[in-house]
């Protein structure tokens, strides 16, 4: 229960755009249907397929995964604000999206870092790759990154929840953790401290084997034959892509949120704090279903045998 004297909060970040408002629904919409159908495709084929079943495609199966539940975090909330005529939530479900998406960003991190070790094995270690990344270890990894992110924000949502709030406007499109913790009566030095502790422990910590891995990958490479070099360009370009990709994202967000950015024009900045959250779940399945052999080959064997 939210231990608030307010009971909503209103969005201030939404514009007055008329019958546009139909438009940007309906082009919200079309994004949502292809992030959903595109994450979940790839899932099915990873799952159903046996040859798939090895470590690094059973890591992108639990990334697609995240997309869908970092996307389930936003859109339908995006989509009723949209069409609305005032943009006001609910204190409980704005605490309940605040989860949904920074327990998504950790989720995130911690898999591309994952994919990074396992990269690094691959190509670093190949005659041990066998025996250091079995099947148990991996399905290990994928849940401790998910109770290690869904946990570790809990302390976070909880400091939040017990600051009584004098005001209940967010500048923002969506809930947003430290915009909500600005908006506190009482001294909330606390929960400031600890949300640098938790961006630490979201981005520092995952970025060590993340680091790790590409240093010794750089390693192998320069010390390695050409074969060796297109076989790393080759199977690291897709993670490279999707790390940088979302790392961009989530920069602007924090920079956003914690600086003044008033000099920005606000349809930029409205379009790049949603950045992280629409691009990245689209642009991952596209990457990797274009950019992995195995799953371009049986994504377009399946195409085949429905034509």
């Amino acid at each position: 229960m939210v231990n608030s004297t307010l009971s909503y909060f209103i969005l201030g970040a939404y514009m007055h755009v008329g019958p546009l408002k139909y438009f940007y629904f309906m082009i919200t919409a079309l994004l949502y249907i292809a992030i959903v159908f595109s994450n979940t495709a790839l899932i099915v084929v990873i799952c159903m397929k046996r040859s798939l079943h090895e470590p690094m495609y059973l890591f992108l199966c639990s990334l697609f995964v995240n997309e869908l539940y970092g996307s389930a975090g936003l859109f339908p909330f995006l989509l009723v604000q949209i069409i609305s005529d005032t943009h006001t939530v609910s204190a409980s479900f704005c605490f309940l999206q605040i989860y949904c998406l920074y327990t998504y960003g950790s989720v995130e991190f911690c898999s591309l870092a994952l994919m990074s070790y396992d990269r690094y094995l691959a190509i670093c270690c190949p005659l041990q790759y066998n025996t250091r990344m079995t099947s148990n270890k991996v399905a290990v990894f994928i849940v401790v990154i998910w109770l290690y992110s869904f946990l570790k924000f809990l302390i976070t949502l909880s400091l939040n929840i017990r600051l009584p709030l004098c005001r209940n406007i967010i500048n923002s499109v969506y809930c947003h953790n430290y915009l909500v913790a600005k908006l506190a009566c009482s001294d909330s030095r606390v929960n400031n401290i600890y949300g640098l502790f938790g961006i630490v422990l979201t981005i520092f910590v995952p970025l060590i084997p993340i680091l790790f891995s590409y240093m010794k990958i750089l390693k192998v490479c320069f010390a390695g034959s050409k074969e060796t070099r297109q076989k790393a360009v080759s199977t690291c370009t897709p993670h490279l892509a999707s790390l940088l990709n979302f790392s961009f994202g989530c920069c602007f967000e924090i920079l956003q949120s914690r600086f003044d950015m008033t000099s920005v024009p606000s349809v930029l900045r409205i379009i790049l704090s949603l950045y992280f959250l629409i691009i990245q779940p689209l642009f991952n399945p596209i990457m990797y279903g274009m950019r992995m052999s195995k799953i371009r080959k049986i994504c377009k064997s399946l195409v085949y045998c429905k034509m």
